[in-house]
């Protein structure tokens, strides 16, 4: 009999980034401070009797349903970890989380595979040990176990929860347009890392729950080595509207703006609905993986 389990997993963005260094196996180190929003996709996962085929669908054609899906990975890498032999499972991925953006789409649809076999299986697996599975799939993984507002150092998996972000209205676009990650990285590469920034401002903003303060803290090393001009004047846009501050996420190229009072965040979307698809009005959230 089959089991069946649907996860709503959340978007994230990046209110700190900075890239402090590289290690010698090629990953970046990495100073960061991460909040998940809501903006979901709806991963449903299935598990039959089997011989452990992996099947994953997904209603964004652009991405990839093979074995380098991240779905697909979390799939393998939970049944080895578990030790328990592999089942059929199929993965259904309802996308809203724009692809290419940032916002760990890939990221959160693994994790969410993960809580839900962690579910049905009854593995009993902890947050901890998922985010142990996680590791192997991807950088961002771990945090969309966990979610929330985190800092996270090293490659970016050494996680440490934050108080919860001051209650506001976020503001996210994604323009038509492209920004490769690794492209990004030689060119912070190319700079060197003599000179880094400091997430305690950010930290202390978000402890104090000055919605203000987050607004004039928030960073990211990438828009200073990616030079977008369609990024400037969304951030404009969002500023002229009130916004306490507007930031690129991850590497782009999705950019958020935060608001403090919802009528600005409703006026700023409004205007930038007249410009590009993709806009969205969200808020923080505590956790990233929620079963339905």
């Amino acid at each position: 009999m089959a089991m069946r389990t649907t996860v709503r997993a959340a978007a994230k963005i990046n209110l700190f980034l900075d890239i402090t260094g590289r290690r010698g196996d090629g990953y970046h180190i990495v100073s960061m401070i991460m909040q998940s929003v809501s903006l979901y996709d709806e991963v449903t996962v299935t598990v039959e009797k089997g011989d452990g085929e992996i099947n994953i669908s997904c209603t964004d054609e652009s991405i990839p349903c093979n074995e380098t899906n991240t779905a697909y990975k979390a799939v393998r890498e939970f049944f080895e970890y578990a030790e328990i032999k592999p089942k059929n499972v199929w993965v259904k991925i309802k996308k809203r989380i724009p692809s290419q953006a940032g916002m760990a789409g890939g990221s959160t649809d693994a994790a969410a595979v993960l809580v839900a076999l962690n579910e049905m299986l009854d593995t009993g697996f902890s947050q901890d040990e998922l985010a142990e599975i996680a590791e192997n799939i991807g950088a961002d993984v771990p945090f969309c176990i966990y979610g929330g507002t985190m800092t996270a150092s090293g490659i970016g998996t050494i996680l440490t929860p934050l108080p919860e972000m001051p209650e506001c209205y976020i503001v996210v676009v994604k323009p038509d347009i492209k920004i490769s990650t690794k492209e990004a990285y030689a060119k912070s590469d190319s700079m060197g890392y003599e000179q880094c920034r400091s997430a305690e401002p950010m930290a202390d903003a978000i402890c104090r729950g000055d919605i203000q303060a987050v607004g004039k803290a928030l960073y990211n090393k990438f828009e200073e080595v990616v030079e977008v001009p369609e990024i400037d004047r969304i951030k404009s846009c969002m500023k002229e509207y009130g916004a306490e501050g507007a930031l690129m996420t991850g590497s782009g190229s999705a950019i958020f703006g935060i608001f403090e009072e919802k009528s600005d965040a409703d006026d700023c979307m409004n205007e930038l609905e007249r410009h590009f698809e993709n806009v969205w009005l969200t808020e923080p959230v505590s956790e990233c993986q929620v079963i339905k």
